[in-house]
């Protein structure tokens, strides 16, 4: 019926209407009769209804059900096929054992007959099946879009029913056709961009096709979600589907996240895009807005003036050589950053083919060449360009600040906004912006840049404590401060300008008399004269030092004045001996830093330090600061007041200014000498790898050599035999041989025969040991036709006999094995060879070096880091700008080598180049071998990168002049011009970039003399192939001049072409000609390191080392062994200082002997290698203590060094001296401090150790394990009185003898301190570890705090109390001390584990309420609780004081004075408890010291409960501790 209905449908219409099959082509149905549209619609959403209740009903089942008999039977009654065991269930999770379609009869059926099938379960469909991932791939957002499919089909059926077979089959593949790039354009998922096919075949090669874990998913999928929300998620399931199921670690070790999709997607290099290496683990996206072309004028003055010393000197100064040329080279710079940040052109692209616009050119000084700019200093460039980027937007962003303040600020504006060409001119003009108009809105300085952290509460917290700078700006002493006749900002223009613009407006009264107008005798607390003046003075010292022009005018003061000095600390002064490697600075004295940027010695200062050895201070030197501190005076100067001023000036450089130099100093100081240090590295690596493959004399230019790489492991002769390994030279593995040794004569005929059948231009040995240099020997022999005797475990071995073989010309060499000893555990190698053993691999990473040392270094990727350039200083640089230096010359070196397209898409070894080739890096090199695959792995041109979309038009700019396609040259180019794009071009072939293919042409056409008729009809690059072929081509194109050339172009254009000409003349004569050095020959040194890990440093002439006495020959001359393996001799003149002593009376084989160096002979090509060495008494007596003494420093401190050195040899002959006592007790023993703790160290927590004291004959020690490598050491003293002698610890606890002392002080410590760690709140290990777990747990849970005890490491006995009041604070820290008897919380004893907590809570509700009540009345005249003392102003760079160190200062003594300490590590302010005797106790950790002037407020009544109890705390219980003191001792 349906049939008849298509039939009268389609003669009603007559004749087809194309427009109307266009859009039923497109997708959709036209139906005159709304009636039947709306029809067509309801039936269609009654089947999306069934199917999803379908889906619903088939996520439950667990095993694939059979289609029912009577389904099957519909289908063969209307196919005439059999479907029996055919057709099976879609199961999720089982597409992959579906059955296949067969026919397209039956998917025809299968289509056409769903309305038949609605009933029942769905059937598999033939594009279903064969797109099972597909489909899920796009999120099967295309559900009704196939739905539409069917339905269309079915309708197209009935319409074309009038239609032949062949006419309805191309309909249906035309409409196949359309609908396959609709979905193409609709069904991309945005955040899986840059994926393509082969890229997801490679994901499920990997990780499965996502259904493995379904199992996880299965209570997800019992959710019915509605239809068109379901759709809309379904289109990110693939990305959910890896994000969750599978490991990031794997996706981003493919590279497959999102930042790696919009890397690759991106038309920027990808080195470009990222912050890092593009090799490094965690590389991140580059979020920084490119140079605009206003920019790059600005750009090139900053970034000339920043170039180098040298620069500066030779182009700036008045004497300098190359004045004449500053102009050029500020020209210079201009071009390299826009090429560098406005066409995003990368260095070696600039410096290959742009090198004309870094160079001196002129027109009429053709002669003149000068290089502007060197390779190195075009990397320099890079960076500060990269910089001043980061400066702009900055700088920008500060401006926008200061614009919403909506205020005229002539001094920022006039004064300060021209000069802001630093980030810390930036940070610092914020930071005086905000101070000076704090009153406005706060958001505007709220500066967030690219690389700060993502804020997520934007929610204000109000400020919990106002600086005393504030309190004071607020009150009348600001009306005081005014008085000193002169604002902070003109004295700084005084003091910058030489004519002094601002006047002093001098008052009539004295200080002290102007002082007392402001005071208010009515105050609670009146403040004297003296007072107001000091904090009229705090005013104007902190403006004066949060001025962005004098800080950085003291930068640049401490940057070419100051000094460093270290002093070692007492640990330090023990530790650092002279044969210490510290030791060169232990004493370092007034030294310059400028003398300090060439060598790591500041890394290693800083080191040390970091090990608690030293401390090292930056300053200035008294003249410099005399000097800055007399300018600067002398522009606050006047008549009158000048002492108040000048305590201004001191008070402003020593609180503000001197700190923020010192800082900025040490931060500037370390970050030269890291990047100089890196740079060395790199330059030590450019050495490595800038030099061409092995090659013997008669090789041809760019051939690789086929190798023999043969090694002996560590040269055992009962466990390793000899691994050999054949490489060809395209450095395939072709033959791997073992045998036992060279001795014997069947092995070396199968060597010998090795040699024969392979051919190897070259024999590479390599070993763990000394004995690769007998394995050395033994090969020259073999090779050499000389027949090795003996076997190679006996130990003499002497000179082979020459006999009659086959002699070989192949050369024997060594070559380093750093590589391949990374290589031969690799997973690279596992992959590549995971048959052979690792010696084996290892001597493949042996052959590989000889044949290319740059792809081996290369393929290392991040690994590279692992190699050692510079053996002591190279950990000290932080491992991702040491990756970036060494990647750095890995790329320049790459590109100056070029890299073969069609080799690198099959050989995945050689592939390893592709991600250093200009303009490529990881992801997009990986891409354009898969893409480059797909279309056959071969490219005959370079056209073909745009043409067939391989690369985007920047990166094919950058890359395409490094990217050789080798010719065939069998194969010509065609003749004819219109086929040229699929032809071969050997300008492909050459280092000529593509943009000047045309020159190149002319080029030739002029050297050959030809008209263009004569090359009229020829392929473009015809004549090119004509000179390449010419044998007299280099005569006819060095007759063509050049220069005039460039001149021409230059006048027509302003095209610079000069050295572009030159380099297109030596393509033409020697394409991709070999630039690099030839392999270098390893020094004897070189070799004897990489065998035995001696150097000349550890073989020293004068040094005494242990050797063993192999054997003793007939001539009286012992031969011995080095530890390292290498080989020793005692002369017969240097056995004893008698003379005439036989050697066998004085020494047998295997006995150990001290031997000094006498020296060392190294010849290398008879692989021998010895140390002279002497056992004379009168050698070895003087000892080696000269030799081994590490070198002082230039600039050394000598009257410290000798008077520490007095005082250890007291300290010494005291300990000698001293009478050690003898106590008849089982703790007592003689020990002193580091014996008691190695003592204790396997003893259990409590176990006591009662020593000497060094206080004295009437002190004790007692020393006692509190945790593992903690101990605490108690200072008793004896007291004798009437009644007997007593031990006491302190006033409070004395004890009659040790028994009772151990008992009930230090075994009563103990339990409480088990009581304390066996807490719930306790947490062992570090205290960043407890801080740590408190951020996560407060980030889990926003509005609860968090609290915990640890260990305290730096007072043993003690616990420290770590909270965190909420997300946005910082963790603070309270003392906990432990006595027998109680815990001390600020001295307040508790007695009980549960008393300390809600002690703890109770003081912090207090503290939080008080904090609060001083913030709300901060604004008043009246100043608050707490801050009678001087609150630190804002440190630089927006650090607030809650985020600095929270440790004590050792040795700082609490000031009852309310002098300044330092501030509060916590947003709430608040002072210290005072002790119950009315002093100021301990202040805790970073705490300030209330003032004199404020008073605590009173306790409450006994027995009333405080005011501020913690929630769920019983009241009368905190009535108890308040009224006992447990808090309340101090106030808050």
């Amino acid at each position: 019926m349906a049939d008849d209905v298509a039939v009268t449908d389609s003669s009603e219409e007559g004749e087809d209407d194309e427009e109307e099959e266009k859009r039923i082509r497109d997708g959709f149905i036209v139906d005159e009769d709304e009636e039947a549209e709306e029809e067509d619609e309801e039936e269609e959403r009654r089947r999306r209804r069934k199917r999803r209740k379908r889906r619903h009903r088939r996520r439950a089942e667990e095993e694939e059900v059979a289609l029912e008999e009577d389904d099957l039977e519909l289908l063969e009654e209307n196919t005439g096929t059999s479907f029996r065991n055919r057709l099976t269930r879609l199961r999720r999770g089982r597409e992959d054992r579906s059955p296949p379609a067969s026919s397209s009869r039956r998917k025809q059926v299968v289509e056409s007959s769903e309305d038949d099938l609605d009933d029942d379960e769905d059937l598999p469909q033939v594009q279903d099946i064969q797109r099972i991932w597909d489909d899920e791939r796009a999120g099967r957002g295309q559900e009704d879009e196939e739905d539409m499919d069917d339905f269309i089909d079915y309708e197209d059926e009935e319409e074309a029913g009038g239609l032949d077979e062949q006419e309805r089959e191309e309909r249906r593949r035309e409409r196949k056709k359309l609908e396959r790039q609709r979905r193409r354009a609709m069904g991309s998922i945005p955040e899986l961009s840059g994926i393509d096919a082969s890229a997801w075949d490679e994901i499920h090669e990997v990780f499965g096709d996502g259904h493995e874990y379904d199992w996880a998913l299965v209570g997800d999928n019992e959710i019915e979600l509605d239809e068109e929300a379901q759709k809309s998620e379904m289109k990110y399931q693939d990305l959910t589907r890896i994000t969750q199921v599978f490991e990031p670690s794997e996706i981003r070790a493919r590279m497959l996240t999102e930042d790696d999709d919009l890397i690759r997607a991106q038309d920027i290099p990808e080195r470009m895009q990222l912050v890092t290496s593009s090799f490094s683990h965690s590389s991140t996206l580059s979020l920084h807005q490119n140079l605009t072309e206003s920019d790059v004028d600005d750009a090139a003055a900053w970034v000339t003036s920043r170039l180098s010393a040298r620069k500066t000197r030779d182009f700036f100064s008045d004497n300098g050589p190359y004045r004449p040329y500053r102009d050029a080279l500020v020209l210079a710079v201009s071009y390299a950053l826009r090429l560098l940040f406005v066409q995003e052109f990368e260095v070696p692209y600039i410096w290959t083919h742009k090198r004309d616009y870094i160079s001196y050119f002129n027109p009429q000084e053709m002669r003149t060449r000068i290089d502007l700019i060197s390779l190195a200093e075009l990397w320099r460039i890079h960076v500060l360009g990269q910089k001043f980027r980061s400066l702009l937007e900055r700088r920008n962003a500060l401006f926008a600040a200061y614009s919403r303040l909506n205020a005229e600020d002539d001094y920022f504006e006039q004064m300060l906004k021209p000069k802001i060409d630093t980030v810390e001119m930036v940070a610092d003009s914020t930071e005086w912006l905000s101070m000076k108009y704090k009153s406005r809105k706060q958001d505007t300085f709220d500066l967030h840049f690219h690389d700060d952290e993502e804020i997520t509460d934007r929610k204000r917290k109000p400020p919990s404590r106002v600086s005393a700078y504030e309190i004071a700006k607020k009150s009348v002493v600001s009306k005081l401060a005014d008085g000193f006749g002169i604002r902070p900002h003109e004295v700084v223009q005084n003091f910058i300008s030489s004519d002094r613009p601002n006047f002093v407006e001098d008052q009539e009264l004295n200080p002290t008399a102007f002082a007392e107008q402001f005071a208010n005798p009515d105050s609670m607390i009146p403040e004297t004269p003296a007072a107001l003046l000091r904090r009229a003075r705090m005013i104007l010292a902190t403006e004066l030092g949060k001025d962005p022009l004098l800080r950085q005018t003291l930068r640049d003061l401490f940057k070419a004045e100051a000094q460093v000095s270290v002093q070692p600390t007492e640990r330090g002064i023990n530790k650092i001996d002279e044969h210490h490697p510290y030791f060169n600075f232990k004493y370092l004295h007034h030294k310059p830093i400028s003398q300090m940027l060439d060598s790591a010695q500041f890394l290693h200062i800083l080191a040390a330090e970091s090990e608690h050895l030293v401390n090292v201070s930056i300053y200035l030197t008294n003249e410099a600061k005399g000097r800055f501190e007399r300018l600067l005076n002398d522009a606050f100067a006047s008549d009158t007041w000048n002492e108040e001023r000048s305590r201004v000036v001191q008070e402003a450089l020593d609180q503000h200014l001197i700190p923020v130099g010192t800082k900025w100093c040490r931060e500037w100081l370390r970050e030269e000498v890291e990047d100089a240090l890196a740079a060395h590295c790199g330059n030590k690596l450019r050495e490595r790898i800038d030099v061409a493959p092995f090659a013997t004399p008669d090789s041809q230019p760019g051939y690789s050599p086929s190798v023999l790489a043969i090694s002996w492991g560590k040269g055992d002769p009962q466990k390793d035999a000899i691994t050999m390994v054949i490489l060809d030279d395209m450095g395939r593995l072709r033959e791997h041989v073992k045998i036992d040794n060279l001795v014997d004569q069947d092995y070396r005929d199968e060597f010998t025969d090795l040699l024969k059948r392979r051919r190897p231009d070259v024999i590479v040995v390599g070993g763990f040991s000394m004995a690769t240099t007998k394995l050395s020997a033994r090969v020259k022999a073999v090779l050499s036709g000389r027949a090795v005797e003996g076997d190679p475990s006996a130990p003499e071995w002497r000179p082979p006999e020459t006999v009659n073989e086959q002699v070989f010309d192949i050369p024997v060499i060594y070559v380093r094995d750093e590589v391949a000893r990374i290589y031969q555990h690799s997973k690279r190698a596992a992959e590549e060879f995971s048959t052979l053993s690792p010696i084996a691999k290892y001597c493949v990473g042996l052959a590989r070096y000889a044949q290319n040392p740059l792809n081996e270094y290369a393929a290392l990727g991040a690994d590279i880091t692992a190699i050692s350039f510079e053996d002591e200083d190279q950990h000290l640089i932080p491992k991702e700008k040491l990756l970036i230096a060494l990647e750095r010359v890995l790329v320049d070196v790459t590109n100056k080598v070029g890299v073969d397209i069609n080799r690198a898409v099959t050989d995945s070894y050689y592939q390893h180049l592709l991600p250093f080739i200009c303009g490529l890096g990881p992801r997009k090199a990986h891409a354009l071998v898969r893409k480059i695959a797909s279309l056959g792995g071969n490219l005959v041109n370079r056209d073909q990168f745009i043409k067939s979309s391989l690369l985007t038009t920047k990166i094919f700019l950058n890359a395409a002049g490094f990217l050789r396609i080798s010719q065939d040259v069998d194969v010509k180019p065609t003749k004819n011009r219109h086929a040229d794009d699929d032809g071969p071009d050997p300008l492909d072939d050459t280092r000529i970039h593509p943009e000047d293919y045309e020159l190149a042409r002319k080029m030739a056409t002029d050297a050959l003399e030809l008209d263009e008729e004569d090359i009229h009809g020829e392929h473009p690059s015809h004549v090119v192939s004509l000179i390449m072929e010419d044998s007299d081509n280099e005569r006819k194109l060095n007759e063509l001049n050049l220069d005039e050339f460039a001149v021409n172009m230059f006048e027509a254009n302003e095209d610079r072409k000069r050295h572009t000409l030159n380099v297109i003349r030596e393509e033409l004569l020697k394409p991709f000609a070999e630039q690099r050095g030839p392999f270098p020959a390893l020094q004897p040194w070189e070799v004897l390191t990489m065998l035995s890990g001696e150097t000349s440093r550890t073989l020293r002439t004068g040094l005494i080392i242990s050797v063993l006495i192999v054997r003793i020959e007939i001539n009286d001359t012992v031969i011995t062994r080095l530890d390292s393996g290498i080989e020793g001799i005692i002369t017969p003149d240097y056995l004893s200082a008698q003379g005439n002593v036989r050697p066998k009376s004085m020494f047998k084989k295997g006995q150990t002997v001290q031997a000094v160096v006498v020296e060392v002979h190294l010849d290398l090509p008879a692989d021998h290698f010895q140390v002279v060495l002497s056992t004379r008494s009168i050698d070895l007596n003087q000892g080696d203590g000269l030799f081994r003494r590490v070198k002082r420093d230039e600039y050394w401190n000598t009257q410290q060094y000798e008077r520490d050195l007095e005082m250890q040899a007291r300290k010494k002959r005291a300990e000698t001296d001293r009478t050690r006592r003898v106590i008849k007790h089982p703790n007592f023993h003689n020990f002193n401090a580091t014996q008691a703790e190695n003592f204790l160290e396997k003893q259990q927590r409590g176990d006591v150790v009662i020593r000497p004291s060094s206080k004295g004959v009437d002190h004790l020690a007692v020393t006692w394990k509190v945790d593992d490598k903690l101990y605490q050491h108690i200072d008793v003293t004896e007291i004798n009185t009437p009644s007997g002698p007593i031990l006491a610890v302190d006033d409070k606890h004395q004890y009659a003898d040790l028994d009772e002392l151990i008992v009930n002080h230090v075994q009563a410590i103990t339990r409480k301190v088990e009581e304390l760690m066996a807490h719930e709140k306790f947490k062992h290990g570090p205290e960043d570890e407890l801080h740590l777990s408190l951020k996560n747990f407060v980030a889990a849970n926003p509005a609860k705090s968090a609290y915990g005890f640890t260990l305290n490491r730096r007072k043993p006995g003690h616990f420290n109390l770590c909270f965190l009041a909420n997300k946005n604070a910082t963790v603070q820290t309270w003392p906990v001390r432990v006595t027998p008897e109680s815990y001390c919380l600020f001295e307040a004893p508790v007695a009980g584990v549960p008393e300390l907590c809600d002690a703890f809570k109770v003081r912090l509700s207090r503290h939080l309420h008080q904090s609060q009540n001083l913030t709300n009345t901060g604004a008043g005249g009246k100043t608050p609780y707490g801050a009678g003392a001087r609150t630190p102003a804002r440190t630089p760079g927006h650090v607030t004081p809650g985020q600095m160190s929270v440790r004590q200062v050792p040795g700082r003594t609490p000031n009852p004075h309310g002098g300044q300490t330092p501030a509060p590590p916590s947003h709430y302010g608040g002072g210290i408890p005072s002790s119950s005797y009315g002093m100021p106790s301990q202040p805790p950790f970073g705490y300030q010291t209330p003032s004199a002037y404020a008073h605590p407020p009173p306790p409450p009544p006994m027995g009333q409960p405080p005011p501020h109890i913690p929630p769920g705390m019983n009241p009368q219980r905190a009535a108890m501790i308040q009224n006992s003191g447990g808090w309340d001792q101090g106030g808050w």
